[in-house]
């Protein structure tokens, strides 16, 4: 056993972690963060992602203990003072769902992708989702979730359409 300490949504947590165990069983099975779905286990589908030190990575691929000292960000910690980060809100206002089982890593995903590209086209925001697989939406309301949120991150309240 190795003997870690994570920060995960703003708490710190010490844990003792067999070496092998993956980041996702311990943000869902030891500490409760069930918003971050194991999807495919192969780190194809991308339904796990979360930020871990400001970057988003598939959790089903990173090792608890390469988390050691870091700093984990998941779909729960989003959420403020009972308010949904503006990208939620966005996803929710969108539509940008049917079973909802990719939404979770779709968010993470969308959020790390604007901290490099705050007005992304919709090739780009294609583009900067693509290691993310949804199997219900067809994307469309995905694409206009994320142009939406964005629009929300910058202050800007223009419509949403007609890009």
């Amino acid at each position: 056993m190795t003997r870690i300490s994570v920060t995960v949504d703003g708490v710190t947590y010490e844990e003792e972690v067999e070496p092998r165990l993956l980041l996702v069983h311990l943000l869902r099975d030891r500490l409760g963060k069930t918003g971050t779905p194991i999807g495919c286990d192969t780190s194809n589908c991308g339904a796990c992602t979360v930020m871990l030190d400001g970057r988003t990575v598939k959790s089903c691929s990173v090792l608890a203990v390469q988390a050691d000292e870091g700093d984990v960000l998941t779909v729960e910690g989003l959420s403020s003072g009972g308010r949904w980060h503006p990208m939620q809100q966005a996803f929710h206002e969108e539509h940008a769902l049917q079973c909802g089982y990719c939404t979770p890593g779709m968010i993470m995903a969308a959020i790390d992708l604007l901290k490099d590209d705050p007005d992304p086209s919709d090739e780009a925001i294609r583009e900067g989702l693509e290691g993310n697989l949804c199997r219900c939406t067809g994307y469309c309301n995905i694409v206009r979730a994320v142009r939406r949120g964005a629009q929300s991150m910058s202050g800007q309240e223009e419509a949403v359409s007609g890009r």
